[in-house]
Order: structure tokens, then C-alpha cells, then sequence
């Protein structure tokens, strides 16, 4: 056995395929706690939304992302993706004005278009209109989660349980774990990292994010929106609304005060009448520097990290795993900014 993998959301699937790519062997633990990556609305957005700004090497990440989740649709006989624009809800004259000057930037205009586009919705809230993402889209996290899982059980390289800490030995050149002998185990546990002894706890700030699903047969809403919060079509009238930011709270009980924020900003965006179906929270591995954690153990040196990925982890996964793949097999060097030790 070459890798022991441990944590199956979007790093832990991102790192198996580069794995399965060049015929490594591996097995994977996963403690199903919720990740991030079920709960999260699957966006990938190459735009800070908030302050018209690329986000951290959007472009490389985009180009790799892409391709990567269309094959990983035909590996599994899934839609695993869909290409669906971002409106971004304008407030006023002055954000219409500051989107244009956006869409005219070199880093930027690949992603945003430069035409406004007019809000012909009466649901919707938007008489400054729309600022249009066109290299935005989706994936369907919870159908992927559990597709990949499965194909992995079909294959013996899936074990649904919590990784024991305690069980592991590492040695030099290898790891010992319940009769697996492997050359390298791969942490990529998203915030359940902060159960593992062997993570360096102050790098990982989790971030507990709540979502709403509403029903909303009025809304007819085909394209991903943007206004305080994201509100994404399931299907069937419903909507994924979300998601909030709570730095303090670490547990996965929704509460009271994300939904009435979350009830607050929709209200501020559409018009029409909605029943609340359900409530979701999750927690994202975010860092001090927003970005994320890749690299070795500083004293077991086969022991490795895939995390960090914090609200974009849809979007960077793919192409953070193939660096950490090549860190690992060909030795080269990782990004800096990524780097796990640059905070020694």
C-alpha cells in the first residue's frame, strides 16, 4: 500500500485522484462527520463578490477545476457540474459604476461581464440590477460525496469510520496502521482536524457556516444569485440560502440566530412569499491567513497535510491536491503561500 488517506470531502476526494491518476495505490478513513463540503452550496466563484477582486489565483485554479470535475462526472456517471452564472445584486449607482471599472480589469475581466444586466424578475429585489460572473458554477456536493464513496467501497479502498489516532505508528520510511504498511498518510479532514494530535491546532480557525432551504414556487430563479447571502436552485421550487459566518460556535446545531440572519438579508432580496424546509450548518477549515495548509509533519515526515481550503475549497481542491501530489512523489516545492510551515 502506497497512501493511507484520511477525510473524504472535496481535499480528500481531490487528493484520491491524483492517486487513482497515476496508479497509486490507497485507502481511504473517513468518521462521516459532517465536512464542509456536504453542507456548503457547491459554488465555485473565481470573484470576491464582496469587494469586486479576484480571488487568489483564480485563473490556474479555475483552468484546472473544470476539467477536473467534468471527469470526475464521467467516472461516476454523475452530473457532478453545471456552468451557471453568478448575479451579483448591484445596491446602487455607485456599485454599478465600481462592477464596470471591475469588468475593464485585466485580472478581471475573463471572469465578469462588462454589460449590466436589467432585473426583469418581479420576485427579486434589484432596481440598480445585476453585475453578471460568467466563469462561475456549481457542483452537487452531497450526490458527489456519496457517488465517490461508494465507488471506492466497490473497489475495498473505503472504510466508514473515525481514523484512531492512537493506532498509527510512523516510522522513517513509513506508516503502520491497522495492518496497512504505507509509505505516506495524507490527512485532509477539514475541520475535524482539530480532533488530531498530530495537526498544529493554532493554524486551524473553524468557521461554522448555516444554511436555509426554502420553498419558493414564486421565485423562479434558474441562475445563481448574490445579495447578502447566495441563494441557489435545487429544483422543484426549492433554494439553498446561506451561508453565515461564526467564528465562536464549533458545534453542528443550527441555531436560532444564523436563521433569523439568514431570514433577514433574503427578505431583503425578494419579494415573494417562502416556507422555510430545512436548516444546515457545517464547519469550514478556514486559517489565520485565509489560506490554505499543505506539507509534511515537521517531525513525522510521512505524515501529510490537505488543509485549510475555507470558503473556496471547491474551487482550489483540484489543483492544491496535484501540488501536494507532486510535493510528495518529485519533491517540488510547494507554493509559498500554501506552505504549512511558513507560520514557524
Amino acid at each position: 500500500m502506497e497512501y493511507i488517506v484520511v477525510g473524504l470531502g472535496i481535499a480528500g476526494i481531490s487528493f484520491c485522484e491524483q492517486l487513482r491518476k497515476h496508479n497509486r495505490s490507497f485507502v481511504v478513513f473517513d468518521a462521516g462527520e459532517r465536512a464542509s463540503t456536504t453542507v456548503s452550496g457547491g459554488v465555485f466563484n473565481p470573484v470576491v463578490l464582496k469587494r469586486f477582486t479576484a480571488a487568489w489565483d483564480a485563473k490556474a485554479h479555475l483552468e484546472y477545476a473544470i476539467p477536473f470535475y467534468n471527469a470526475l462526472g464521467t467516472l461516476l456517471d454523475l452530473q457532478v457540474m453545471d456552468s451557471v452564472p453568478v448575479y451579483r445584486i448591484l445596491k446602487d449607482a455607485e456599485e454599478q459604476n465600481n462592477w464596470s471599472v471591475a469588468s475593464d480589469k485585466r485580472e478581471l475581466s475573463p471572469f465578469l461581464s462588462s454589460e449590466l444586466e436589467p432585473n426583469t424578475n418581479p420576485s427579486i429585489n434589484a432596481p440598480y440590477g445585476f453585475g453578471k460572473v460568467t466563469a462561475s458554477g456549481r457542483i452537487y456536493p452531497s450526490q458527489l460525496l456519496q457517488k465517490y464513496a461508494e465507488y471506492l467501497a466497490l473497489h475495498d479502498q473505503y472504510y466508514a469510520e473515525a481514523f484512531d489516532y492512537a493506532a498509527l505508528t510512523t516510522q522513517e520510511t513509513s506508516v503502520q496502521y491497522k495492518g496497512y504498511n504505507a509509505k505516506w498518510l495524507v490527512f485532509a479532514e477539514g475541520a475535524a482536524a482539530r480532533h488530531n494530535p498530530f495537526f498544529p491546532k493554532d493554524l486551524l480557525r473553524p468557521n461554522k457556516g448555516e444554511y436555509l432551504v426554502v420553498r419558493a414556487p414564486q421565485l423562479q430563479l434558474t441562475t445563481l444569485l448574490k445579495g447578502g447571502m447566495f441563494v441557489i436552485p435545487l429544483g422543484n421550487d426549492l433554494y439553498k440560502v446561506g451561508a453565515t459566518y461564526d467564528r465562536v460556535d464549533t458545534s453542528l446545531q443550527p441555531t436560532e440566530h444564523a436563521r433569523q440572519e439568514i431570514l433577514k438579508k433574503l427578505k431583503g432580496m425578494i419579494h415573494c412569499e417562502f416556507e422555510i424546509v430545512d436548516q444546515i450548518a457545517g464547519l469550514r477549515p478556514t486559517t489565520p491567513d485565509r489560506r490554505p495548509l499543505l506539507g509534511t509533519h515537521h517531525q513525522h515526515a510521512r505524515i501529510a497535510f490537505l488543509n485549510g481550503l475555507g470558503t473556496r475549497g471547491i474551487l482550489m481542491a483540484p489543483k492544491l491536491a496535484s501540488f501536494l501530489f507532486d510535493h510528495l512523489e518529485h519533491q517540488q516545492e510547494l507554493p509559498k503561500e500554501v506552505r504549512i510551515d511558513r507560520f514557524k
